[in-house]
C-alpha cells in the first residue's frame, strides 16, 4: 500500500478542517494581495507612459513614432519566446484571438490613444481613458462574464460619469470642439481596453502569453514604418528623447504594465481588475505637474475629485 507523503492534504481530508480552511483563506488572501500589487504597478506604468507620450509629442515625435517605441523593443525581446512556444497557434492563443487582443490592447489601441493628445492636454487623456476603461470593465464583466456588480459599484459608475461630464464641460469652454474630439477619442480607447481585459478573462489567456503575442505581432508593422520615413523622424528627435521613449513606452507603459494588468485580471477577475485605472488619473496629473509643468485647472481638479469618489465606490464590495 502506497504511503501518502507527509504534509500532503488530500481533497475532502484536512481541507475541511478549521486549520485547512485557514490555510486556504491565507493562500487566497496572499494571491489577491499579489493581484492588487500587480494592478497598482500597471497603473504606475501607464501614468509614466502618459507623461512620456505628452513629452514626445511636444518634442516633435508623431503618434506612430511613439507606437514604434512602445512595441518594437519588447517585440524583439519576446520573439524567441513566441518562436519557441509555436507560431502556428501563437502560444496557444490562436491567430484570431491574438489579432483581436492586438487591436484592443496593442498598437491599434495605442495609436488612437496617442492621437488624442494632439487635441487635449495630459490631464484629459489620463483621466477620461482610465475612467471609461473602468466603466466598460464593470459593464462587460456583468454582461459577458456574469460577474455580480454590487449596488456600490453601480453608484460609483454613475458618479464617474458625472466627473467625466465636468471634464467635458471644461473642454468646450477652454479648448473648443477639438477638445471634445480629443475627449471622445479617449472614451473610445477606454472602452477598447475594457474589452481587452474582459477577453483575457473570458478566453483565460495568461498575462505572459498575451504580452508576448501582442508585442511580437506588432513587429509586422515595422517595415511599413521604415518605408514611410520613420527612422528620419527618430533621428531628428535626438538620442535623449528616444531613450526616454524607449524606457517610458517600450518598458513601463508597454510590456510591464500589460503583463501586470493581465495577471491581475487572472487573479482578481475582470470586474475587480477594471478599477485599477482609478490610480492612473491622480498619478498622471501629479507626474504632469512635476515633470511637464502642466498643473490641472480648477475644473479638471473638480472632475478628478468626482471621478476618484466614483472609483472609491466602485471598488467597494457592498
Amino acid at each position: 500500500m502506497s504511503r501518502k507523503p507527509s504534509g500532503m492534504i488530500e481533497p475532502g481530508d484536512g481541507a475541511k478542517s478549521p486549520a485547512g480552511k485557514a490555510e486556504v483563506k491565507k493562500a487566497e488572501a496572499s494571491l489577491a494581495l499579489l493581484g492588487v500589487a500587480c494592478g497598482v504597478g500597471a497603473a504606475l506604468g501607464w501614468a509614466l507612459g502618459f507623461a512620456a507620450t505628452r513629452h514626445g509629442l511636444k518634442a516633435g515625435l508623431t503618434p506612430v513614432d511613439l507606437l514604434m517605441h512602445r512595441f518594437f523593443w519588447s517585440g524583439l525581446a519576446f520573439l524567441p519566446f513566441v518562436l519557441r512556444s509555436g507560431v502556428g497557434n501563437l502560444c496557444g492563443i490562436g491567430w484570431g484571438r491574438g489579432l483581436a487582443l492586438m487591436v484592443l490592447g496593442g498598437p491599434v489601441f495605442s495609436l488612437i490613444s496617442y492621437a488624442g493628445f494632439l487635441f487635449v492636454p495630459l490631464g484629459h487623456g489620463s483621466l477620461i481613458q482610465p475612467s471609461c476603461a473602468t466603466l466598460g470593465g464593470l459593464f462587460f464583466a456583468a454582461a459577458l462574464l456574469g460577474e455580480r456588480i454590487s449596488p456600490s459599484r453601480f453608484v460609483g459608475a454613475v458618479v464617474i460619469v458625472g466627473g467625466l461630464a465636468v471634464i467635458g464641460g471644461e473642454s468646450i469652454r477652454h479648448i473648443g470642439l477639438s477638445g471634445v474630439q480629443g475627449d471622445l477619442i479617449f472614451v473610445l480607447t477606454g472602452f477598447m481596453f475594457a474589452g481587452f481585459g474582459t477577453l483575457l478573462r473570458y478566453w483565460r489567456v495568461s498575462g505572459l502569453s498575451a504580452t508576448a503575442v501582442i508585442n511580437v505581432l506588432s513587429l509586422l508593422l515595422v517595415p511599413v514604418y521604415v518605408a514611410t520615413g520613420g527612422l528620419d523622424r527618430l533621428a531628428a528627435a535626438g538620442l535623449g528623447e528616444n531613450v526616454l521613449q524607449a524606457v517610458g513606452q517600450g518598458m513601463l507603459a508597454g510590456p510591464a504594465a500589460l503583463f501586470l494588468f493581465a495577471f491581475s485580471v487572472q487573479v482578481l477577475g475582470a470586474g475587480r481588475a477594471a478599477v485599477f485605472p482609478a490610480i492612473v488619473p491622480a498619478l498622471t496629473l501629479l507626474v504632469g505637474w512635476l515633470l511637464l509643468g502642466e498643473p490641472p485647472t480648477a475644473l479638471q481638479a473638480a472632475g478628478l475629485a468626482t471621478v476618484l469618489l466614483g472609483f472609491y465606490l466602485a471598488q467597494r464590495q457592498r
